[in-house]
Protein backbone atom coordinates (compact mmCIF):
# COMPACT_ATOMS: atom_id res chain seq x y z
CA UNK A 1 0.00 0.00 0.00
CA UNK A 2 0.98 3.43 -0.36
CA UNK A 3 1.10 6.26 1.98
CA UNK A 4 -1.05 9.78 1.71
CA UNK A 5 2.50 11.67 2.77
CA UNK A 6 3.91 10.10 -0.76
CA UNK A 7 1.15 11.50 -2.92
CA UNK A 8 1.35 14.72 -1.26
CA UNK A 9 4.87 14.93 -1.53
CA UNK A 10 4.68 14.41 -5.46
CA UNK A 11 2.75 17.45 -5.71
CA UNK A 12 5.00 19.43 -3.08
CA UNK A 13 8.12 18.62 -5.39
CA UNK A 14 6.60 21.12 -8.17
CA UNK A 15 7.63 24.19 -7.50
CA UNK A 16 4.56 25.91 -9.35
CA UNK A 17 2.63 24.54 -6.86
CA UNK A 18 1.01 25.90 -3.35
CA UNK A 19 -1.53 23.37 -1.24
CA UNK A 20 -4.23 25.75 -0.50
CA UNK A 21 -6.40 23.50 1.08
CA UNK A 22 -6.44 19.91 3.15
CA UNK A 23 -8.50 17.32 5.03
CA UNK A 24 -9.17 14.01 5.43
CA UNK A 25 -13.25 13.25 5.51
CA UNK A 26 -15.68 10.75 5.61
CA UNK A 27 -17.97 10.98 2.29
CA UNK A 28 -21.52 9.74 2.91
CA UNK A 29 -23.08 8.69 0.08
CA UNK A 30 -25.28 11.97 -0.81
CA UNK A 31 -22.19 13.82 -1.39
CA UNK A 32 -20.65 11.13 -3.15
CA UNK A 33 -23.44 11.44 -5.12
CA UNK A 34 -23.40 15.15 -5.81
CA UNK A 35 -19.45 14.63 -6.68
CA UNK A 36 -19.87 12.05 -9.31
CA UNK A 37 -23.67 13.79 -10.48
CA UNK A 38 -22.15 14.40 -14.33
CA UNK A 39 -21.49 10.30 -14.24
CA UNK A 40 -25.07 9.27 -13.04
CA UNK A 41 -25.86 7.62 -16.27
CA UNK A 42 -22.97 5.33 -16.46
CA UNK A 43 -23.33 1.75 -15.48
CA UNK A 44 -20.10 2.17 -13.23
CA UNK A 45 -21.88 5.20 -11.23
CA UNK A 46 -22.97 3.12 -8.33
CA UNK A 47 -19.13 1.17 -8.35
CA UNK A 48 -17.73 5.01 -8.03
CA UNK A 49 -20.00 5.81 -5.19
CA UNK A 50 -19.72 2.82 -3.15
CA UNK A 51 -15.90 3.11 -3.76
CA UNK A 52 -15.37 6.86 -2.32
CA UNK A 53 -17.48 5.93 1.11
CA UNK A 54 -15.36 3.22 1.94
CA UNK A 55 -13.71 5.14 3.77
CA UNK A 56 -11.71 8.19 4.55
CA UNK A 57 -10.82 10.78 1.86
CA UNK A 58 -8.09 13.04 1.71
CA UNK A 59 -9.38 16.33 0.09
CA UNK A 60 -6.32 18.72 -1.50
CA UNK A 61 -6.80 22.13 -3.30
CA UNK A 62 -3.51 22.82 -5.14
CA UNK A 63 -3.30 26.17 -7.00
CA UNK A 64 -0.75 27.53 -9.57
CA UNK A 65 0.58 27.49 -12.52
CA UNK A 66 -1.36 25.32 -15.61
CA UNK A 67 -2.10 23.21 -12.09
CA UNK A 68 -4.72 21.06 -14.08
CA UNK A 69 -2.49 20.11 -16.98
CA UNK A 70 0.12 19.52 -14.76
CA UNK A 71 -1.95 17.83 -12.14
CA UNK A 72 -3.02 15.21 -14.47
CA UNK A 73 0.20 14.24 -16.22
CA UNK A 74 1.55 13.65 -12.79
CA UNK A 75 -2.05 11.92 -11.92
CA UNK A 76 -1.41 9.52 -14.97
CA UNK A 77 -4.21 8.36 -17.04
CA UNK A 78 -7.23 6.54 -15.14
CA UNK A 79 -6.53 2.99 -16.14
CA UNK A 80 -3.29 2.05 -14.94
CA UNK A 81 -2.30 0.08 -17.66
CA UNK A 82 -1.82 3.61 -19.82
CA UNK A 83 -0.64 5.49 -16.90
CA UNK A 84 3.53 5.74 -16.73
CA UNK A 85 5.20 4.54 -13.60
CA UNK A 86 6.46 7.72 -12.13
CA UNK A 87 2.56 8.43 -11.99
CA UNK A 88 0.37 8.38 -8.92
CA UNK A 89 -1.77 5.92 -11.02
CA UNK A 90 1.05 3.96 -12.63
CA UNK A 91 2.86 3.69 -9.10
CA UNK A 92 -0.66 3.13 -6.34
CA UNK A 93 -3.30 1.83 -9.04
CA UNK A 94 -4.55 -1.35 -9.12
CA UNK A 95 -7.91 -1.05 -11.28
CA UNK A 96 -9.59 1.45 -13.03
CA UNK A 97 -12.38 1.51 -11.15
CA UNK A 98 -9.94 1.78 -8.13
CA UNK A 99 -7.40 4.36 -9.21
CA UNK A 100 -6.60 5.89 -6.18
CA UNK A 101 -6.72 9.53 -6.83
CA UNK A 102 -9.04 11.83 -8.62
CA UNK A 103 -8.19 15.34 -10.19
CA UNK A 104 -10.29 18.22 -11.89
CA UNK A 105 -9.92 17.94 -15.61
CA UNK A 106 -10.59 21.76 -16.33
CA UNK A 107 -10.30 24.81 -14.35
CA UNK A 108 -14.17 25.16 -14.35
CA UNK A 109 -14.75 21.48 -12.80
CA UNK A 110 -11.93 22.43 -10.35
CA UNK A 111 -13.82 25.69 -9.20
CA UNK A 112 -16.70 23.76 -8.53
CA UNK A 113 -15.05 20.60 -7.29
CA UNK A 114 -13.33 23.29 -4.74
CA UNK A 115 -17.05 24.52 -3.62
CA UNK A 116 -18.29 20.98 -3.04
CA UNK A 117 -14.77 19.67 -1.04
CA UNK A 118 -14.20 23.21 0.58
CA UNK A 119 -17.57 25.25 1.35
CA UNK A 120 -15.17 27.52 3.46
CA UNK A 121 -13.17 28.35 0.99
CA UNK A 122 -9.19 27.32 0.25
CA UNK A 123 -6.43 28.80 2.58
CA UNK A 124 -5.28 32.42 0.96
CA UNK A 125 -2.06 32.57 1.21
CA UNK A 126 0.69 33.49 -1.01
CA UNK A 127 4.69 31.98 -1.08
CA UNK A 128 7.29 34.06 -0.37
CA UNK A 129 8.65 32.57 -4.01
CA UNK A 130 5.57 33.65 -5.90
CA UNK A 131 6.60 37.19 -7.65
CA UNK A 132 9.98 35.30 -8.63
CA UNK A 133 8.32 32.64 -10.74
CA UNK A 134 5.18 34.66 -11.92
CA UNK A 135 5.27 38.05 -14.01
Amino acid sequence: MFQVGEIISTFEKEEEFYLKGLKLITVDCSFAERHHAELYANPFFNGLVEYIIYGPVVSMVWEGKNVVTTSRKIIGARNRSDSALVTIRGDFAYEIGRNVIHGSDSVESGRKEIALWFPEGPVSWESSLHPWIYE
